[in-house]
């Protein structure tokens, strides 16, 4: 067995439901061994509470969401400034080594905005370089729908979650400790 191990990259996408959840037990597996945890969300806003962040925290990971909610509920200008920020914010954090295990949950979803231009301020090309220079002990997970092809290349894991069947389909909205 090597002294030193690699930081691995995972993917968690597709249509269906589960992505966050996949990688928030890997936050639980993590914690249990002793590894320094932290969790970036992409496009979920502060102004509002979830319940594995209220979890999260009573375990001492720290949960931030640095978005302002899905693309239609804000401006495009909004959504640049926070997902600028929310790049900024995560570059650093991943790039210090002060974490072993990083979660950019629906960063695929941002890199995946059609809407408005995002480039600019959520670069394709950091992201990958990210994921190739990281310190070597950081494992890093992304989630959301629509992984980048290069995304995916780059990973030494790649889960796509497909979509049999869901209770929205019926008219069931979100129910809480399950969606939020």
């Amino acid at each position: 067995m090597p002294k030193t191990r690699k930081g691995l990259t995972l993917v968690y996408t597709g249509e269906g439901k589960g992505k966050t959840t996949a990688a928030l037990g890997l936050v639980l597996r993590a914690v249990g061994r002793g590894m320094k945890t932290t969790v970036l969300q992409f496009i979920k806003s502060p102004q509002r509470t979830y319940g594995e962040q209220i979890t999260l925290e009573r375990l001492g990971v720290q949960v931030r969401q640095l978005g302002v909610g899905f693309t239609w509920t804000r401006t495009p200008e909004e959504h640049r400034a926070a997902l600028e920020t929310a790049w900024r914010t995560a570059k650093q954090t991943v790039m210090s080594g002060e974490y072993d295990l990083v979660i950019l949950d629906e960063i695929n979803n941002a890199l995946a905005i059609r809407k408005f231009p995002i480039e600019d301020v959520l670069p394709l090309n950091e992201v990958l370089e990210v994921i190739d220079h990281r310190p070597s002990h950081v494992h890093l997970v992304l989630t959301g729908r629509h992984a980048h092809p290069e995304v995916i290349g780059r990973a030494d894991l790649v889960s796509e979650i497909h979509a049999v069947k869901h209770y929205y389909d019926e008219g069931v909205p979100a129910v809480k400790g399950i969606e939020f």
